[in-house]
């Protein structure tokens, strides 16, 4: 049986196992590496500020996540196929490394993410993954 995710490391864990499925992905991997050539230093711990706020009602994330996503979407055209891989990646990182009640809020905060940036940016209101969280 795995852990569950229970501290920022093991949000660390994920994130740092996650980005390393999105670097080489056909889909989406040219969008952090050639679009917006993401400084990985800085990212990182911003998105596990993000994801320790969600997961461990820690407050540390201050900025406007959706912000970012709209000026992105400026850039390249976010799609559904974007956002379906990349729960994928995400899913599968999870459940690779752990398993439990915070393991599943991740996948569920995840699609529920996913599916309402999806909407906000195409007005597409649907996400295609299991709903096994």
């Amino acid at each position: 049986m795995k852990a569950d995710i229970s501290n920022r490391k093991d949000i660390e864990i994920l994130i740092h196992s996650f980005y390393d499925k999105v670097k080489p992905n056909p889909v989406i991997g040219f969008i952090f590496t050639e679009v917006v050539k993401m400084d990985w230093e800085h990212h990182i711990p911003v998105i596990v500020d993000f994801w320790e706020g969600i997961l461990l009602d820690n407050p540390v994330y201050q900025r406007n996540a959706m912000e970012v996503h709209y000026h992105l979407n400026n850039i390249i055209p976010l799609h559904k196929e974007h956002f379906d891989t990349w729960l994928s990646l995400f899913f599968s990182t999870v459940d690779e490394l752990f398993e439990g009640k915070i393991a599943n809020l991740a996948k569920t905060r995840a699609k529920s993410i996913a599916g309402l940036m999806l909407f906000k940016m195409n007005g597409i209101n649907q996400i295609n993954l299991r709903d096994d969280t």
